[in-house]
This record gives C-alpha cells, sequence and structure tokens, in this order.
C-alpha cells in the first residue's frame, strides 16, 4: 500500500485545529502536560523530552519528527507506535497537513 500523500498545509488552519492539541500539549519549551511539549518537535526523536514519562514503546521508536513522519503519527499514533499514550487521531489528510504547518513554526517560537 502506497503512503499517503501529504497536501501543502496552512498555518492559520492549523493554528485553529492545534487547539483540540492543547488538552495534552504545551509549545512552551519545558511544559509538559498529559504530553510532553511540541517545542521543536519538528526533527526532534521521539521519546526526547526531558522530564516527560513516556511509554517505553516511544522513548524506542527510533523515529525523528519530520513534516511526514508527524502526519503519518497524526492520522493513527497507536498504529504508528504501538503501545503510545496518545489517543487523538487525526483523519484528514488537510487538517495534519495543516497542524504539521503550523507546528514547523510555532514550535520554534
Amino acid at each position: 500500500m502506497a503512503e499517503e500523500a501529504m497536501p501543502e498545509g496552512d498555518f492559520e488552519r492549523g493554528k485553529l485545529a492545534f487547539g483540540k492539541c492543547t488538552m495534552c500539549h504545551s509549545l512552551k519549551q519545558g511544559v509538559n502536560g498529559v504530553g510532553p511539549s511540541l517545542y521543536g518537535i519538528v526533527g526532534r526523536q521521539t521519546g526526547s523530552v526531558p522530564k516527560y514519562a513516556y511509554s517505553p514503546a516511544n522513548k524506542k521508536a527510533g523515529i525523528t519528527w519530520t513534516d511526514e513522519a508527524l502526519f503519518k503519527y497524526l492520522k493513527n499514533p497507536e498504529k504508528t507506535i504501538p503501545r503510545t499514550k496518545m489517543v487523538l487521531k487525526v483523519d484528514s489528510p488537510q487538517e495534519r497537513a495543516d497542524i504539521v504547518a503550523y507546528l514547523k513554526v510555532a514550535s520554534k517560537e
């Protein structure tokens, strides 16, 4: 089965869509919640945020969070990293691409 093509994402739409992610995640460095801080996520390795209690599966996944890896993960986190703690799925390819576009910029600020 071929990988799903990632559409071009939109920062502003991603900012709105990211609202659902803030229940568990922060974009502030060092601020972990139910989920780890997403500060600097693009280019980072899975399981690498200090002082966050990752699942063993996430620590061992060895994935670098590229645009494509985030796009795939957001569709079905459990399929990408079995036994991950993240349960939210984003079915819409456009919404996932928009969230990734937002994270690429906002996670560096």
